[in-house]
């Protein structure tokens, strides 16, 4: 710190000048302060810490504010402890894993094994371990990790996190190969299934038969996940979704949305995460990305053809009767439900047909590949 033009490192050497100019001794100042003369020279040393009593009183006598000493004593310290302290590379990344990975919430759905999150250097391991990398440093959410990225650069940490458990867990399981023919006759073999609350529960062992690895992981809090398409190899498609909204309409979007990118060959690069694939998300217009609009697009008019839905709407706008819906659905051959959520989107009206948004969670279960909502699906460690 610079005063009157000179340079100082410590509030001793401060007082020192400041005595020399008076043409003090030590034993002068321990009397006007009235303390021990001992102690003026552990100040004048800077063996005594500074402090704001101190401080105010050498305000007092030598007309120098008491802040300038007080940061004089700081700065001390602070070069003090940077002699003594090693640097330690992992602290920054440390700080960015247990401020942004829901840790706890890893720990308690089993993903990884630590007794808690204070047991640092069981859960690091485990980090490791888990996102399969050789170093903290290397995680995929911290900003200096390798830029062949497993996810888009919007996601989350938590997000992340929830695709390398679906990855996991996809990865030891069995399909037989991929075929895009197959998944094509797969659309109309579950557009048939449409009909019903229940028969979601075909759709896992249709997709496995088309060669995709269809994962259920019960999304982390706050991710707000949907659904994602990665592929493990050139061959080896994924869907995985979290089924968060346990409703029949959206089931069906997501599911045809994440089909679409399989077809697309979407995601070989990069996962293809969905977050929050609701209201404006499910959009088709130009300022949504080109793969989401297409995506968006094929789950639209798997659900319900664009025209047939806008001719209903326009026949029976601004009044929707229970009865249109359910005879319209009948003629589509869908569950109301899933019109309803059509209806609901294109119209901006959520508060319609809630009713008819059949739960599927209890149907699918039983049939699919799920981690999560108390279950832990067992992987290689």
């Amino acid at each position: 710190m610079q005063l009157n033009n000179k340079t100082y490192r410590s509030p001793g050497q401060l007082i020192s000048d400041l005595l020399s100019a008076r043409g003090w001794s030590r034993r002068s100042l321990a009397v006007v302060l009235e303390i021990d003369e001992t102690a003026v020279s552990k100040y004048v040393a800077d063996k005594r810490p500074m402090d704001a009593k101190m401080a105010l009183m050498l305000e007092e006598i030598f007309g120098v504010e008491a802040i300038v000493f007080l940061t004089l004593q700081k700065e001390l310290e602070l070069g003090q402890a940077k002699l003594v302290m090693s640097p330690d590379p992992t602290r920054a990344a440390r700080a960015l894993l247990y401020g942004d990975l829901p840790i706890n919430e890893m720990i308690q759905r089993g993903w990884i094994s630590a007794s808690g999150i204070r047991d640092t250097k069981k859960v690091e391991s485990e980090l490791i371990r888990f996102f399969g990398v050789e170093r903290v440093e290397e995680i995929e959410i911290l900003p200096h990790a390798a830029k062949k990225s497993a996810a888009n650069t919007e996601a989350t940490p938590a997000q992340i996190a929830w695709l390398y458990r679906v990855k996991q867990i996809a990865s030891e399981m069995l399909t037989c190969a991929y075929s895009p023919e197959a998944v094509r006759f797969a659309l109309v073999r579950m557009r048939a299934l449409m009909s019903t609350s229940d028969g979601v529960a075909k759709v896992p062992r249709i997709l496995a038969e088309c060669g995709i690895r269809f994962v259920v992981v019960e999304a982390l809090a706050g991710s707000k996940i949907d659904g994602v398409c990665f592929w493990l190899n050139d061959k080896a498609p994924v869907i995985g979704m979290s089924l968060r909204f346990d409703r029949i309409d959206n089931f069906w979007f997501v599911l045809r949305h994440e089909l679409e990118h399989v077809l697309q060959g979407h995601g070989k690069t990069g996962a293809m995460i969905d977050a929050d694939l609701e209201k404006e998300r499910a959009d088709t217009g130009p300022e949504i990305a080109d793969e989401e609009r297409i995506a968006n697009t094929a789950a639209q008019e798997f659900c319900v053809p664009s025209e047939s839905l806008d001719a209903f709407i326009a026949r029976k706008a601004p009044f929707f009767s229970e009865k249109d819906l359910i005879g319209f659905s009948r003629i589509l051959k869908i569950h109301p439900g899933i019109l309803a959520g059509q209806i609901q989107r294109k119209t901006k009206r959520y508060d319609r047909f809630r009713d008819h948004l059949a739960k599927i969670r209890d149907a699918i279960f039983p049939n699919v590949m799920k981690d999560g909502w108390g279950d832990v699906v067992p992987v290689e460690q």
